[in-house]
């Protein structure tokens, strides 16, 4: 199983400016889940809260009121029941692919042949077998990010949390890692919590898209495109797609509801 879910989240930060202490809001009451191998989009205009509720989930941050399961289980900080993939890879520059994918696995506890050979199945399943020796400056954008996507997958997490994973990549890359994604939620069916700004990539990969403003969830609609999905130029041309992507569109320019 792998069900994530967000129950009545709210987060505070406090900052202080020319010697006086704010409280700024960043999350209301945000009420989710993500069901065991589904993909759920989570998007919204800059600073509405997406990459805050993601970390939160993770454990990188801590919730001022609500709470996160996985599983139906409170979570505590971070676990090998989430594993996260960053915007940028956030790649050790001294380690190889296949060092950097070892290093999450050897935090875990593995030791011996089965850390390479974990280590190596899971970049053949992104692709990257030959390049298990080079270090990120020798790697490109696309090829560092499917070792950040590797290296989560190896410590076989319940859920994974993806924060903008393709946004820093030119448009082909990005195409291509798109599909590959589906490819790989196809052969794996991890639950997946995938954060973007892009309308066409959270319709293209989503089973259902949380939308967000302000910090709370607005509407959550289902994409009713059947899995698995076709080659996504295709995607594109489905009058599903164009409806799904108008009522996103609707959604992010319509006022803002207070959650009550």
């Amino acid at each position: 199983m792998g069900e994530v879910a967000l129950h009545e989240v709210s987060k505070q930060f406090v900052v202080r400016i020319e010697g006086k202490v704010h409280v700024v809001p960043a999350l209301s009451r945000v009420s989710f889940n993500v069901r065991d191998g589904e993909i759920v989009s989570l998007i919204g205009p800059s600073g509405c809260g997406k990459t805050t509720a993601l970390r939160i989930a993770m454990g990188l941050e801590t919730a001022s009121a609500g709470k996160v399961t996985v599983d139906g289980r409170e979570i505590s900080g971070c676990g090998h029941d989430r594993g996260m993939v960053f915007q940028f890879a956030e790649l050790l520059p001294w380690l190889t692919a296949m060092q950097n994918v070892m290093f999450g696995l050897e935090m875990k506890g593995m030791r011996g042949a089965q850390l390479r050979a974990t280590a190596l199945r899971y970049l053949e399943l992104v692709g990257l077998s030959d390049s298990l020796n080079r270090r990120p400056h020798q790697l490109s954008g696309g090829m560092k990010q499917r070792v950040g996507i590797a290296r989560a997958l190896a410590i076989d997490p319940k859920v994974l949390l993806m924060d903008e994973p393709f946004g820093a990549l030119d448009a082909q890359t990005r195409e291509t890692m798109q599909a590959e994604l589906l490819d790989l939620h196809g052969r794996t069916r991890k639950t997946i919590l995938f954060v973007t700004h892009d309308l066409d990539e959270a319709v293209l990969i989503a089973d259902r898209i949380v939308v967000m403003k302000a910090g709370m969830v607005q509407e959550i609609m289902s994409v009713p495109l059947a899995r698995p999905r076709p080659d996504l130029g295709i995607v594109r041309g489905m009058s599903e797609f164009a409806e799904t992507r108008y009522r996103v569109w609707k959604a992010l320019h319509e006022p803002t509801r207070t959650v009550h």
